[in-house]
């Protein structure tokens, strides 16, 4: 083996352990993150699956509406403020991609 292809080798080796030790470092400061990583995942799992089931959301607004009206008025605009950040973070996230 040639010099060169040595150096290289070693120089691999040297990357492979050093990419090892940062992923092991990486996993400890992520586990603080775990649980709250978790739940956003559920969170949005929920917000696909109820996408998908439109009628059943609008079920439950207009019985939400006949129980309490003041409480649905409440969440509505919580839900509308949701929509729009959603709008706005699927435009960037559109845009982020297309962009060279």
């Amino acid at each position: 083996m040639n010099q060169r292809a040595r150096y290289l080798a070693a120089k691999r080796e040297r990357l492979v352990v050093q990419a090892a030790a940062q992923r092991v470092v990486l996993a400890q400061q992520m586990l603080p993150w775990r649980a709250r990583l978790a739940a956003a995942d559920q969170g949005v799992a929920v917000l696909r699956k109820a996408g998908r089931h439109r009628l059943l959301l609008a079920g439950i607004a207009v019985l939400l509406v006949l129980w309490r009206p003041h409480g649905a008025v409440k969440w509505l605009q919580y839900g509308v403020m949701g929509w729009q950040v959603a709008r706005k973070l699927r435009s960037a996230w559109t845009d982020s991609k297309t962009a060279p």
